[in-house]
C-alpha cells in the first residue's frame, strides 16, 4: 500500500511541465536564415550550428528562406509550433525595421517572437565600385546631386536595415538614388563587384576581401570610431554627417510561447559556443562584435532598436509599402 501511494505521488511530478526539459531536443532543430547564403546572417548561423549540434546531440539544420526583406523566413518560423524545434535568425530587419516601415507585416516583434540570444553586432560601411568617381562621402554626394536618379544602391531587400539606412542617408544628404533590392546582402555585393550597381551599405565582414583587393572602395563607416582592420576608412561623423550611426545585428529567436527552459538552455549553449576560441576568433576576424548576453538583454535591445528606427523612419518620412 505504501509503495502504491509512493508511485501515485511520483506520477504528477513526472508529468510536470519541467520534467521533459532534459529530454529536449528529441529530434533535429531547424534554424531558418531569412536571407540567401553567404551574407552576414548566414555566416553567423553556420559558425554556431556545428557546435550546437554537437552539444545538443541533435542536428541543427540551417534553412535559407530569403525574400521580402526577411519576411518570408520569419513568417515560416512563426507558422511552426512554439516548441523550440524551429528557430530563426532575428535581425535588425525582421525585428525592428520591417515592423515600423511596412503596414502589412503579419506579426508583432514584441508579442509574437521570443528572443533567445543576441549573438553579434556589426556597423554598416558605405562602399562604392571603383568606377564611381568619388574618394569621399562629400564627393559621392556632389556626384549624386549632379546626376540625380543615376546612381544605384543594392540592399538585401525591401524594408531591411540597409534599405532604411540608405534611404536615411539619401534624405539627410539631399540626394536621389535608385534602389535595387536583392534576396540577401551577398548577392548585392556580387553585383557591386561586377559594376552593375554603384554602391551599398554593407559590412566589413561581407566586403572586406574586396576592399583589400581594390575591387571595392570604402568611403565611411557608420560607427562612433574607425575600425582597427580598416583604419583609413573614416566615420560618417568625420565625413560631415555627425551622429550618423547604424549597425546590423544577428540573434536567434523562436516563436512566443516556446517553453522557457528550452529558451534558457539554447541561450546558455549558444553563449558558450560563441565564446569558444575558434568561433570567437572567426567572428572577430570577420569584423563582428560579440554580444551573447541573457535573453532578457536581447529583449530590451530589440525594444530599443524598434524605438530608434521608428524615429529614423519618421524623420526621413519613410514608409515602405
Amino acid at each position: 500500500m505504501l509503495l502504491r501511494s509512493f508511485i501515485f505521488v511520483l506520477m504528477p511530478l513526472a508529468l510536470a511541465p519541467g520534467a521533459g526539459a532534459q529530454s529536449y531536443p528529441a529530434k533535429p532543430i531547424r534554424l531558418i536564415v531569412p536571407y540567401a547564403p553567404g551574407g552576414d546572417t548566414d555566416i553567423v548561423a553556420r559558425l554556431i550550428t556545428p557546435k550546437l549540434s554537437e552539444t545538443l546531440g541533435q542536428q541543427v539544420v540551417v534553412d535559407n528562406r530569403p525574400g521580402a526583406g526577411s519576411l518570408i523566413g520569419t513568417e515560416a518560423m512563426l507558422r511552426a509550433p512554439a516548441d523550440g524545434y524551429t528557430l530563426a535568425m532575428g535581425t535588425i530587419s525582421s525585428l525592428a525595421v520591417l515592423p515600423v516601415t511596412k503596414s502589412n507585416v503579419s506579426y508583432d516583434p514584441v508579442k509574437d517572437i521570443a528572443p533567445i540570444i543576441l549573438v553579434t553586432t556589426v556597423p554598416y560601411v558605405l562602399v562604392i565600385h571603383p568606377s564611381v568617381p568619388a574618394r569621399s562621402v562629400a564627393d559621392l554626394v556632389k556626384l549624386a546631386k549632379s546626376r540625380p536618379g543615376e546612381l544605384s544602391y543594392g540592399t538585401p531587400g525591401i524594408a531591411t536595415g540597409i534599405h532604411l539606412t540608405a534611404e536615411y542617408f539619401s534624405s539627410v544628404a539631399g540626394i536621389k538614388l535608385v534602389h535595387v533590392p536583392y534576396k540577401g546582402g551577398a548577392p548585392s555585393v556580387v553585383d557591386l563587384v561586377a559594376g552593375n550597381i554603384s554602391l551599398v551599405f554593407s559590412t566589413f565582414s561581407t566586403t572586406g576581401q574586396h576592399l583589400k583587393s581594390g575591387r571595392l572602395r570604402g568611403l565611411a563607416i557608420a560607427s562612433r570610431a574607425r575600425t582597427k582592420d580598416f583604419p583609413a576608412v573614416p566615420t560618417m561623423s568625420e565625413s560631415g554627417y555627425r551622429g550618423f550611426e547604424a549597425s546590423t545585428w544577428h540573434g536567434v529567436v523562436a516563436r512566443a510561447g516556446t517553453p522557457r527552459p528550452r529558451v534558457t538552455r539554447l541561450n546558455a549553449e549558444i553563449a558558450r559556443i560563441v565564446n569558444t576560441d575558434d568561433v570567437r576568433s572567426a567572428l572577430l576576424n570577420a569584423g563582428f562584435d560579440i554580444a551573447a548576453g541573457p535573453a532578457e538583454d536581447f529583449e530590451r535591445f530589440v525594444r530599443s532598436e524598434i524605438d530608434k528606427w521608428k524615429k529614423v523612419a519618421t524623420v526621413a518620412n519613410l514608409r515602405i509599402d
